[in-house]
């Protein structure tokens, strides 16, 4: 089992959602700010539907921290959905009458097969669990991996490279301008594409359609030596291709250029090793995203996402009734036009999640003070090397 650890539960309309990860060091600080500021940016961005002016998302702390640090016991936590006092009957888990049944399942999403699967005859029962709501706490989580790298020197962040077939120019971008990516609806660092961005997004609302997109991750400040050759489930893209696949809508993942790589020869590829004295050994590029082998090579670590449009369209698709066998239009629930900005706070948690946990295979430590002298020592051997 990993070091770091989590589950989350709970329904879209339901009470709430919960969640504990476990693997946390203590020391580590972590407050209702801290965690709200990820809830608040994941409820942003342009094309997103009704449900975000419904909720604001406020975590409720249960377990793991005192006076605004973690204790080293399991962290749990509690976002309340405000929206289930409209579904407090529908979502009753008791005797309650059943109402608000789904027979009708959309094309692209959970239901049909989620049916067949645990056998349900009300498809409500898949698409409340199935739905991307469940992110919320994944987001939660994330913010308290975020904190206990943050101390370490190490900062994840993400920004939108496309929408729809509009694309960003791309370039090797600084920490300091992907921040500045906040600022923008579509949270893009290139001005010039936001507002194609936001048009393409109009567009689509009016024709009853969805977009995807593109977004890249990036990680600063990471040690030398994260992840392992050694065995098939140790390799770090493995575990990002993973954790970042999990999300629902994702569809592919590249670490560093990618599946450009493919179609260049080596010398195009792969990225020279330099050394100097004061520095240790570095590369003079960085096309393998901050990974070779399956280990962190202290270089930035690169990772882009590909989201597919959202399957629940205002237009929607054919289907077929799963009780009367009868063709009909989809059912059609709440839905964003477009989600990849938000999308990009959900990985921006995968990775810390997993990027947590691999802090503690490699350095161990039950103290955030005692895992950050293990990390300077390593350092020192590193450049020494």
């Amino acid at each position: 089992m990993a070091l770091w650890h989590f589950m989350t539960a709970g329904e879209s309309h339901g009470p709430g959602l919960v969640g504990i990860v476990d693997g946390v060091p203590a020391g580590v600080p972590v407050t209702s700010d801290i965690v709200n500021q990820d809830l608040a940016r994941r409820q942003k961005g342009y094309g997103r539907g009704g449900r975000m002016a419904i909720e604001k998302d406020q975590v409720e702390f249960f377990g793991g921290v005192r006076h605004g640090k973690t204790m080293g016991s399991p962290v749990a936590l509690l976002v309340k959905n405000r929206d289930f006092v409209n579904w407090q009957e529908s979502m009753d888990p008791g005797e309650g009458k059943a109402d608000r049944v789904i027979t009708r399942p959309r094309p692209g999403h959970a239901d049909l097969v989620g049916g067949i699967k645990y056998q349900h005859r009300d498809l409500r029962n898949v698409l409340e669990r199935a739905s991307a709501r469940e992110t919320t706490m994944r987001v939660a989580l994330g913010a308290v991996a975020r904190s206990f790298l943050r101390e370490l020197g190490v900062e994840v962040r993400g920004h939108v490279i496309s929408i729809g077939d509009v694309r960003a120019p791309y370039q090797d971008y600084t920490l300091e301008q992907i921040v500045a990516a906040e600022t923008s609806p579509v949270r893009t660092v290139d001005p010039s594409t936001e507002t194609a961005m936001t048009a393409a997004i109009d567009r689509a609302k009016e024709d009853g359609d969805t977009l995807g997109g593109v977004f890249e991750i990036k990680a600063f400040g990471l040690p030398v030596g994260l992840g392992s050759y050694a065995q098939w489930n140790r390799r770090l893209e493995g575990q990002l291709a993973q954790s970042l696949l999990s999300i629902p809508a994702m569809k592919a993942v590249e670490v560093g250029t990618g599946m450009a790589q493919a179609d260049v020869p080596g010398s195009e590829v792969h990225d020279a090793i330099w050394w100097e004295k004061a520095q240790g050994f570095t590369r003079l590029s960085n096309r393998a995203g901050g990974i070779e082998g399956g280990i962190t090579t202290g270089m930035p670590m690169v990772v882009r996402v590909a989201m597919k449009p959202l399957s629940t369209l205002l237009s929607p698709l054919g289907s077929y009734d799963i009780e009367t066998k009868e063709p009909f239009l989809a059912q059609v629930e709440r839905s964003d036009v477009t989600a990849v900005p938000a999308a990009v706070v959900v990985g921006e948690a995968m990775v810390l999640h997993v990027l947590a946990n691999a802090i503690l295979e490699k350095f161990g430590g039950d103290s955030l003070s005692e895992i950050a002298q293990r990390i300077r020592a390593w350092d020192r051997y590193v450049r020494e090397y």
